[in-house]
């Protein structure tokens, strides 16, 4: 965070000091969580469904803040505001525009965002200090405190942006302006939000409209696999390279392969130039994230080689998203139970499918996908019917009506099919019926729940049968 005083924070977020007698300054992080205070940082009193994060202030005072951004006195250093979330908001963007060297990078799109996002964050550090989103944290409350994590040194911040509607986007670039913007792919996450998947490419366009032109250094990093990211290019001036693996592109992916663990490796063409690359990440659907962080690099002027080499390096970084463990016993565990949108759900497939190749048993272990709307039926029922076709030995369904869509695809085909209603019924199918040897994929909803499951899988291996 750049040193800012509450009444220079004040001024900028429309709002007033109270009981702050001298000068306070914040030097640290401004959180919405109490327990990520750090010293000299700034606390957020939101309004909470159960709680009322007022109530915190002064022990985020005693934890080492600065000082608290609220709606009303609460006895310790705060500016009070009117609107305290959009005053967050305005904190955010004032730093951006006191930050003095820092390149804003916006990343959205249906699915491959947060993954994208961790390749970059992992990338760009080679030549700048570079922050970015943990885990996701995309919304109007993650995207002011990761922005508020910079300091003067900054190089590279790193904002994956998210949608639950048409405008929110917008407003995430209005807190966080970017020079750069990528665009992954237009799938059916939030279709139920949305309406349709034209809405959806309507929303995620919003990003690339908010860029400068090209001779301000506006460049738009647009998926030419998908058309209707392609299509963006019409909507902004700035500086447009596209890439891809199946299509014509200006950056792509040649001679894509995938290893028995399901890493994929690809010649990275660019310009004339070429450089081989060898992905530590687990499912083919990573060829298309780490080409969209290679992209940005390469449009930031920087080597091919050492482009290649960065993005060879990165690992799966946020919990829950293709984190692959091998257990004594020998039952593999992929957690990628974060979240689960449709066209994530088949990648995850596919790379189980891969990863099974060599005779071991593919368990799908699927919990229910949120915000389909009226597609919900027919998509988990198409999910349980893939997870047949790529020949799983088992399905555990978990969850209500949609779950047994799941069931419902994949019964008939060969594949055993079990249901449980929650995932205390899934541990014990789980525990009971692993067998050495099995790889295991864990996938849902973040509503679902399931990333305590893949967490208990990991660390209490159960009675295996041989």
């Amino acid at each position: 965070m750049l040193p800012m005083t509450l009444q220079e924070i004040a001024a900028v977020v429309g709002g007033a000091v109270h009981d702050a007698p001298g000068a306070v300054t914040v030097t640290a992080p401004v959180v919405f969580d109490s327990r990520r205070v750090e010293p000299g940082g700034m606390y957020v009193a939101l309004p909470g469904e159960r709680v009322d994060g007022h109530d915190f202030a002064a022990q985020a005072i005693e934890a080492g803040a600065a000082g608290v951004l609220a709606s009303r006195p609460v006895g310790v250093p705060a500016v009070v505001v009117e609107d305290v979330p959009a005053a967050y908001g305005r904190l955010a963007r004032a730093v951006v525009d006191r930050l003095p060297q820092t390149t804003v990078i916006g990343v959205t799109g249906s699915v491959g965002k947060t993954s994208t996002k961790d390749i970059l964050a992992q990338v760009l550090p080679t030549w700048g200090e570079t922050v970015a989103n943990r885990a996701s944290n995309n919304n109007e409350l993650g995207l002011p405190y990761t922005v508020t994590r910079a300091t003067a040194d900054t190089r590279y911040l790193v904002l994956e942006m998210g949608a639950r509607g048409i405008g929110h986007v917008a407003y995430l670039t209005r807190i966080a302006p970017p020079t750069v913007s990528v665009v992954t792919r237009v799938g059916h996450a939030h279709l139920g939000e949305f309406g349709s998947v034209e809405n959806i490419a309507q929303a995620k366009g919003e990003i690339v409209e908010a860029l400068p032109d090209a001779q301000g250094g506006g460049l738009a990093v647009l998926n030419a696999d998908d058309a209707l990211v392609a299509a963006m290019a019409s909507r902004t001036s700035a500086r447009v390279l596209t890439y891809g693996i199946e299509s014509p592109a200006d950056v792509r992916a040649e001679g894509v392969t995938v290893d028995e663990l399901g890493r994929a490796g690809f010649r990275l063409t660019y310009d004339g130039q070429a450089a081989e690359v060898r992905l530590r990440l687990y499912g083919l659907h990573q060829a298309s994230n780490a080409l969209a962080a290679a992209t940005v690099a390469l449009g930031l002027g920087h080597p091919i080689e050492a482009v290649a080499d960065a993005v060879s390096q990165a690992e799966a970084v946020s919990p829950g998203r293709m984190q692959v463990t091998t257990r004594a016993d020998g039952v593999t565990i992929i957690n990628d139970a974060y979240n689960a949108a449709p066209d994530a759900m088949r990648a995850a497939l596919r790379a189980l499918h891969t990863m099974t190749g060599d005779g071991r048993r593919a368990v799908a272990v699927l919990g229910e996908m949120a915000e389909l709307g009226e597609h919900a039926a027919q998509v988990h029922r198409e999910i349980g019917q893939q997870v047949a076709e790529i020949g799983a030995g088992w399905l555990v369904a978990i969850g209500g009506a949609d779950a047994a869509q799941y069931a419902a695809g994949a019964a008939g085909n060969g594949t055993a099919v079990d249901r449980a209603a929650n995932v205390a019924e899934a541990w014990e199918l789980l525990r009971d019926g692993l067998r050495p040897g099995d790889v295991v994929l864990v996938k849902a909803a973040n509503s679902a729940g399931l990333l305590a499951l893949a967490d208990k899988l990991i660390e209490e291996p159960g009675a295996v049968t041989a």
